[in-house]
């Protein structure tokens, strides 16, 4: 009996490393990387995946050839498809251009002597974040397309953004974090692929999105004008977005606010 017992310990022991594995989204990131680069026929020679600490700098993605990410956003990865959500948002922004636009500008400015500064810190304020905030969500419907030509679940995107920490006037309006964000990510997704909208996402997160996301549809079906509006939007992003990827694929893997600055730094 001792002999069975011992043999069942040890078998036991030998089994529970192997299935309680913990799941590493770093170690992920360079094989999700590739393969949302290579499943959505974007030129992938030379290019590296990087994971640093703080936020990711991509700002030289098109002379290095190295995506960073950031370790801090990898922590809401779960899965391969939470990974692909962090790495194409990445990927969204460089396909975007939104760091190289800032350094167009930056040049432009030198160029002409000019420094603007504005005379009202709260207006300025609240034109950065309208900017960022709109710069976000053009990286997040580029990422909807990647992961679904990828073959992964875009609705992790939501999932992600939902998992982080939401603001106080959120928690007490009920608003899951990142909500506005989250919100556009459905309605793309439900309109460019319906299907995967339809398939869903088997978590808590989602479910716990679903139920804030069905207050906002009943309260649009109320509002024509504001349905209108979203339907103008999604179909607006969907021939934006195809067309910055097809570019992007074009310039052999650059931008065109990075062949701005290259024309424009090399002017110099």
């Amino acid at each position: 009996m001792k002999k069975v017992l011992l043999s069942l310990f040890i078998a036991i022991s030998i089994a529970i490393p192997a299935s309680a594995a913990a799941y590493n989204p770093s170690d992920r990131v360079e094989t999700v990387g590739q393969a949302l680069l290579t499943k959505n026929g974007i030129p992938a020679t030379n290019v590296k995946f990087m994971v640093v600490s703080g936020n990711a700098d991509n700002s030289n993605f098109a002379v290095n050839k190295t995506l960073n990410v950031s370790s801090s956003d990898l922590t809401y990865a779960g899965n391969d498809n939470e990974v692909a959500a962090v790495v194409a948002s990445e990927l969204g922004h460089v396909i975007s251009g939104h760091a190289s636009k800032g350094k167009v500008v930056s040049l432009l400015q030198a160029a002409t002597n000019t420094n603007f500064t504005p005379t009202n810190q709260t207006a300025a304020a609240l034109a950065q974040n309208y900017q960022s905030t709109k710069e976000e969500k053009e990286a997040d419907v580029l990422s909807v397309n990647l992961m679904a030509n990828a073959g992964y679940n875009p609705l992790a995107i939501i999932v992600v953004l939902t998992k982080q920490t939401g603001t106080y006037w959120d928690t007490l309006q009920g608003k899951p974090a990142n909500a506005d964000r989250a919100m556009n990510v459905y309605d793309y997704t439900t309109y460019a692929y319906p299907a995967k909208a339809s398939a869903g996402y088997n978590c808590n997160e989602y479910k716990n999105f679903l139920a804030y996301a069905d207050t906002v549809i009943t309260s649009r079906k109320e509002n024509k004008k504001l349905q209108s509006k979203v339907d103008k939007e999604m179909k607006k992003y969907r021939k934006n977005s195809v067309s910055q990827i097809t570019k992007f694929k074009t310039r052999g893997g650059i931008s065109g606010w990075d062949a701005a600055y290259g024309l424009l730094n090399g002017a110099e």
